[in-house]
């Protein structure tokens, strides 16, 4: 039991005026809950699952088939592959690093680049561990080397698009701003797995994959950041409207 005037653990977690807790442990279950469909997809690609094998089998065909017809849209699709790729991506990711620096704004370029390690570094991983191989077709219009789960273009955008809409979120006053940025970002993640598996360099689930695990490497990193605001007593925010940091964008070396 709590010693007499001490608030519960149960009371901390959950109670709306404790930020710290009752966000923390959001942030907390929000990465929980989207591991939880990585690891069961995780399983079913490692098992071999038959049903998830045949879906991917027939989209993969169904997109190859089209491709193979629309050399415009295969130009197109190359093209956002190559720009949107893991590299360029993290350049950018640099590119704002070094800019929150300059602002002095250390511990959320510290987050920013610990959100795109932390993920650049899991997912060569997991494909070495589940050594999945890459769709096999005749007459390719694209080729790729390596494993195939998951995709590491599909982590990338995930990763890049939720540091640089949390960052950028504070910057976007009014709700019309907020909403193009959060557009751009959706449509850069989703487009860029749409690529890999119009290419037939990937199945969809490794697509998928990639974004579900892009998404919870941001919940968890997020869900620290926010424990080390509230413990530095800076006011409680909502990631997705405010963004990580809102207080860099008026006071640059406040976090």
């Amino acid at each position: 039991p709590a010693p007499t005037g001490q608030p519960s653990w149960r009371h901390r977690r959950f109670d709306p005026d404790h930020a710290l807790g009752l966000r923390l442990t959001l942030a907390a279950t929000a990465a929980f809950l989207v591991l939880v469909p990585f690891a069961l997809l995780t399983l079913l690609v490692l098992g071999a699952w038959a049903p998830l094998h045949r879906l991917d089998t027939a989209v993969t065909d169904a997109l190859h088939g089209y491709a193979q017809d629309h050399p415009a849209w295969v130009a197109l699709m190359r093209v956002w592959t190559e720009v949107f790729a893991p590299m360029p991506l993290r350049a950018v990711a640099l590119l704002l690093v070094v800019w929150l620096l300059r602002r002095g704004a250390r511990r959320l370029a510290l987050w920013a680049a610990t959100t795109m390690v932390v993920g650049g570094l899991i997912g060569p991983l997991l494909k070495l561990l589940v050594g999945r191989d890459r769709p096999e077709l005749l007459d390719p219009v694209a080729r790729a080397a390596g494993y195939s789960f998951p995709s590491g273009h599909a982590l990338n955008a995930t990763l890049a698009a939720g540091v640089l809409l949390l960052v950028l979120l504070p910057y976007a006053r009014r709700g019309a701003a907020r909403a193009a940025l959060w557009v751009a970002a959706v449509l850069l993640t989703v487009v860029t797995g749409l690529s890999r598996v119009t290419l037939g360099v990937h199945f969809t689930s490794d697509v998928v994959g990639g974004w579900l695990l892009g998404v919870a490497v941001v919940a968890a990193t997020t869900a620290a950041f926010t424990s080390w605001r509230a413990h530095t007593g800076l006011r409680p925010v909502r990631p997705t409207r405010d963004g990580v940091a809102p207080e860099v964008e008026r006071q640059p070396g406040a976090a």
